[in-house]
Order: C-alpha cells, then sequence, then structure tokens
C-alpha cells in the first residue's frame, strides 16, 4: 500500500512563505479534491443504491470514524434531522473515544480494534443497517475491527479512505477512495483529505434523503423549524407553492409544523 496521505508536501519552506503565498498554496491544493471525489461518482452510485434499498425498509446509516474522520461523519450524521426532518438515531455519527473526543483528542483510542464494533453494538445493528467506515490512511484499527465485525454480522459496509489499496478499501464491500494527493503540510489529513471525507458525505447523505422523499423539487420540505430563519424559509416555500399571502403561509406552517405537512393541510382543506 503506497501512503499517499503520509507523502511529503509538494511544497517546501512552508515556514519562510508570506501570508499570500501560504493562502496560494493552499487554495491550489484544495482545487484538486473535487476532481479527485469526482473519480469516485461510479463507486459512489453502487453505495449509495445499496445502502437505499436497505433503508427504504427501515435500515440506519451509521459513520464511524478516529479524529478529523470522526468529527466529520457526526457533522453530517447531525444535520440530518433538522435538515430532512428524519428522525434522531436514522443517520449515527461515532467517535473513537466517545462524545468527549468530537473537542478534544483521547490518545491512542483509535488503536483500539475491538472497541469501533462495541460502540456500534450500542444501538444493536441489524442486517438492515449500514456502516461507513471514514479513515484518512485507511488503517485506522477502530475502523477497521468494526467494519471487519459489521461484515461478519450481515451489514452493508463501505470504507471511505484517501489511500489507494489500503486495508479498508480491501475490507469493506465497498471502497469509496478519493486520492488527493500529499497534503500541503506533510501528513496534515485534515486539510485535503478532510475536505474530500466531507465532499463525499454531503454526496451519500443528501442523494440518501432526497431519494428517500425528504426533498421535494429542490426544497427542504420536512425540514425542522428550530430557528426564525427556518421559519421564515418555510413560510415562503409554503407561500410559494400554494400561491398564498406570506403570513397566511406562516400561520399553516406553524401549525402544522414543517412544510409539507402544511401544504397538504392547506390543500386537503381546499374544495375539490
Amino acid at each position: 500500500m503506497e501512503k499517499i496521505t503520509e507523502a511529503s508536501s509538494n511544497f517546501q519552506h512552508l515556514d519562510q512563505m508570506s501570508t499570500l503565498e501560504l493562502l496560494e498554496g493552499i487554495n491550489s491544493q484544495d482545487q484538486l479534491v473535487p476532481l479527485a471525489v469526482a473519480q469516485i461518482k461510479k463507486e459512489l452510485e453502487v453505495f449509495i443504491d445499496a445502502c437505499f434499498e436497505r433503508m427504504q425498509q427501515g435500515g440506519r446509516l451509521f459513520y464511524i470514524g478516529a479524529g478529523t474522520s470522526g468529527r466529520l461523519g457526526i457533522v453530517d450524521a447531525s444535520e440530518c434531522p433538522p435538515t430532512f426532518g428524519v428522525e434522531q438515531g436514522r443517520v449515527i455519527g461515532l467517535i473513537a473515544g466517545g462524545d468527549g473526543a468530537i473537542r478534544k483528542a483521547v490518545e491512542f483510542a483509535e488503536d483500539d480494534r475491538q472497541q469501533g464494533w462495541k460502540d456500534i453494538l450500542a444501538h444493536q445493528p441489524t442486517a438492515l443497517d449500514t456502516i461507513v467506515g471514514i479513515a484518512a490512511s485507511g488503517t485506522t484499527p477502530y475502523v477497521l475491527g468494526a467494519i471487519a465485525s459489521a461484515n461478519a454480522s450481515g451489514l452493508l459496509t463501505a470504507g471511505l479512505s484517501c489511500n489507494p489499496n489500503s486495508p479498508l478499501s480491501a475490507l469493506a464491500q465497498h471502497a469509496l477512495t478519493p486520492v488527493v494527493g500529499p497534503e500541503f503540510v506533510t501528513g496534515s489529513t485534515r486539510m485535503k483529505s478532510g475536505t474530500a471525507q466531507k465532499l463525499v458525505l454531503n454526496m451519500i447523505s443528501t442523494s440518501l434523503m432526497i431519494k428517500l422523499g425528504h426533498v421535494k423539487g429542490n426544497r427542504m420540505v420536512d425540514m425542522q423549524l428550530s430557528n426564525d430563519k427556518l421559519v421564515d424559509r418555510g413560510a415562503k416555500m409554503v407561500a410559494a407553492e400554494l400561491n398564498i399571502d406570506l403570513e397566511v403561509a406562516q400561520q399553516w406552517l406553524l401549525q402544522h409544523g414543517s412544510v409539507r405537512k402544511a401544504v397538504e393541510a392547506y390543500q386537503n382543506q381546499q374544495p375539490s
């Protein structure tokens, strides 16, 4: 296995660069990330369709990782209920070291090969569930152990890493490997690798939520009304859909709790 994520940066003497030179260097590397992600669209398509079949039957989506990779999974999972209105626990993010590791690194937590599956077992997994192991290097024991046990238990698995032919790619049923090249700061996978992982996770969760019916047209009709901004956005959606006054739309929205329910309730009370 070639550890591209650990390869020496293509840039030298970073500590002698001006601020503008640093920014230009980082930005030039960031532009390579979406190109790398584009190379795995087919693999993503096959995986997402397989995951969708299970989620249609009530299956859940788990993200599991350590450090930056784990935090990115938690961010994506945490955004699904407010954005798409899915119930808590439908998309779950797990990180080595537990929730405390979200803010502060837990030493050696990622090296425990047994703990990843133990963390999943706490959620009573079934064969309809899907596990996405996230590890930029593709070698994190916490993730590898979880994927191995998930495979043995009949779950669908995918491995998201940035090194070709990594142990994670070999172990997971679906290998998702955007190869972004050496990091601007040697080995700092929170940079390009982390950005690539975030883009891939966006594609996975957004595609699944759309396919599961939580978007109508291009609108988040099931989003949670958790602040004034979202209430205003939702009211505008209702008003546009029903061709009614914005104030009336907001009343219907607040009464029924979501754009979808407000629109359906209004339409149902209209004479045919």
